[in-house]
């Protein structure tokens, strides 16, 4: 619950330190709980280890990104509902203002030749970005599975359903991730017809377009999407390059790219998609839609987390839908790596994927090193 009255910390301290760490959390979501640790628990002991520990498992459970509901969380447990939601547009806004303002110059008409150069290496790199990201997601997934080997063999299956679904069918991606998660329940169930747990929404919307469109692309990201930051990919791609044409592939890699290298959210890279569709006011539009359901779900649903974390039905659709999504950020990989065109990106690619997969290093400085070397590849004469 949240602090007492007589115990509550100033809003002008919410509002400068979910600031500080908006701005200076780079490196995706170990970070900013690396960052909100020190600060909570560590250093001014506002919440115990014990419920910031509740806090993760319990957003972990949640669709949307983890972090930024982890942000709202402690903000909330320190002021309630208007402390969560200063906190939270703390801890965004930073980013956003960077991540659209770098939108400006990678998607101008004419950027210089130098950005044109850091775009196509940074890109280059993003698919074993994808990897490492799904790596990265399958030690804590398996153990959570469970010992039994039915459960194992249902594992493997929610796997590759999200990764072919990913490289085939990204434009019902959201339908794939439901359905695992509800077949996992009904198999742990006994098929006893209960309903879904009501986080979980399983509408799939056909949008034509404009802004209908671009709201229902970002609400898919901070509403239907499970397990990690990194599942916007294949939730986005389809819809904003093949489906809407709001943008090439290659401009997608640049905007996964400008995610992973900004501070804050990784979700930050759906407002890359708005600008792509409709300039500064469509990624304004994308990013409030994006993070609005994480708001939701802490102002109202955070004195549940403790049921919420004990119901066996969220552990099912978790490990199904979950389980689906590491696939799909994996399968991603393939899609994202067939937009590059040009033979020195491979060079890029491998080395990148050496970096991560191999060396076990961190992301940001692969793609700002892969943005590096594509500066001086373009500027040698590289094509971009």
């Amino acid at each position: 619950m949240p602090h007492s009255s007589d115990s509550r910390v100033p809003l002008s301290t919410i509002v400068r330190e979910w600031g500080r760490i908006g701005l200076i959390g780079f490196g995706g979501p170990p970070a900013h709980i690396a960052l909100f640790r020190t600060l909570c628990v560590d250093e001014r002991q506002w919440i115990t280890d014990h419920e910031f520990a509740d806090g993760i498992a319990a957003t972990n459970l949640l669709p949307g990104p983890s972090s930024t509901q982890l942000a709202i969380y402690c903000a909330w447990r320190l002021r309630g509902r208007l402390g969560a939601v200063i906190g939270g547009i703390c801890f965004i806004v930073p980013g956003l203002i960077i991540i659209l303002a770098l939108s400006a110059l990678f998607l101008s008409a004419h950027p210089p030749r130098w950005v044109l150069g850091a775009a196509a290496g940074a890109g280059a790199a993003v698919p074993a970005v994808a990897l490492n990201a799904a790596s990265a997601l399958v030690p804590a997934s398996w153990d959570r599975a469970g010992p039994e080997r039915a459960v194992k063999v249902r594992w493997i299956a929610y796997l590759l359903v999200g990764g072919i679904s990913a490289a085939t069918i990204g434009a019902f991606l959201v339908l794939t991730l439901v359905v695992c998660g509800a077949v996992e329940i009904a198999l742990r169930t006994g098929g006893t017809g209960r309903r879904l747990p009501s986080l979980v929404p399983v509408a799939v919307v056909p949008v034509v377009g404009g802004t209908a469109a671009l709201g229902w692309v970002a609400l898919k990201v901070g509403a239907l999407s499970y397990g990690g930051g990194f599942v916007i990919i294949p939730l986005m791609q389809h819809d904003a390059v093949a489906t809407y044409h709001w943008m090439t592939g290659a401009q997608f890699l640049n905007a996964v790219a400008l995610g992973q290298v900004t501070p804050g959210p990784v979700v930050q890279t759906v407002a890359v998609v708005g600008y792509a569709a409709s300039g500064l006011w469509g990624g304004v539009l994308a990013a409030v839609v994006a993070f609005t359901p994480s708001f939701v779900f802490i102002t109202l649903g955070a004195t549940h987390f403790g049921r919420l974390r004990t119901d066996p039905r969220v552990q099912a659709f978790f490990v199904g839908a979950g389980t689906a999504v590491i696939g799909a950020i994996a399968g991603s990989s393939i899609p994202l790596g067939l937009e590059l065109s040009h033979l020195w990106q491979l060079g890029v690619l491998a080395a990148a994927a050496i970096w991560l997969l191999a060396l076990r290093r961190g992301v940001v400085l692969a793609l700002v090193g892969a943005g590096a070397i594509g500066i001086v590849a373009v500027l040698a004469g590289a094509p971009s």
